[in-house]
C-alpha cells in the first residue's frame, strides 16, 4: 500500500523520448515517457507523461496510468476469443493461445498484455507501429473482451 492507501502496481516503461525547445540561450530539453502498469489480475492502463527530467515524466505518467485503468476478461491466462483492437491507423489482432506457448508479441504489446496477466496468447500488429497507437489499441482490444457468461447474461439466455 502506498501512501495514498491505493495498492502499488509495477510499471514498465515502454518509451522515454527526448524533446528541444530552441530558446535563446540555446536548447531546452524535457523528457516523456509512456508507461503501462496492472496488477497482472486483469486490470491494466496506460499514461503518458511529461517533464523536464525522466523520473518526473516517469511519475506523472504512472499517476496518469493508474487513473485510468480497465479491466479486462482473462480465461486460463489467455484471452477468451479472438479479437482486434484499433486506434488510428494501429490495428493490433489478439489470439487465444494454448497453454505453454507464452506471449508471442512485440514490445509495446507485450508489456500491456503481461501487465494485464495474460501470460499464452498470439498477437499481430499491423498498420502503425508508433508505440504509443499500439499501447492504446492493445488496450482497446482488451477492453471488448467477453467471457460467454457475459453474452448470455446481455441476451438473457442461460448458458
Amino acid at each position: 500500500m502506498s501512501k495514498d492507501g491505493s495498492k502499488q502496481t509495477p510499471e514498465t516503461v515502454i518509451q522515454i523520448r527526448r524533446c528541444a525547445c530552441v530558446v535563446k540561450g540555446g536548447r531546452r530539453f524535457s523528457f516523456t515517457a509512456l508507461v503501462v502498469v496492472g496488477d497482472k489480475e486483469g486490470r491494466v492502463g496506460w499514461g503518458y507523461g511529461k517533464a523536464i527530467e525522466v523520473p518526473l515524466a516517469v511519475d506523472k505518467a504512472v499517476k496518469q496510468a493508474n487513473r485510468s485503468m480497465i479491466k479486462t476478461n482473462i480465461i486460463e491466462n489467455t484471452v477468451p476469443h479472438e479479437v482486434v483492437g484499433r486506434f488510428g491507423s494501429a490495428r493490433v489482432l489478439l489470439l487465444p493461445a494454448r497453454p505453454g506457448t507464452g506471449i508471442i508479441a512485440g514490445a509495446g504489446v507485450r508489456a500491456v498484455v503481461e501487465a494485464a496477466g495474460i501470460t499464452d496468447i498470439y498477437t499481430k500488429s499491423r498498420g502503425s507501429n508508433n508505440p504509443i497507437n499500439v499501447v492504446k489499441a492493445t488496450i482497446d482490444g482488451l477492453s471488448k473482451l467477453r467471457t460467454r457468461d457475459d453474452i448470455a447474461r446481455l441476451r438473457g439466455v442461460e448458458v
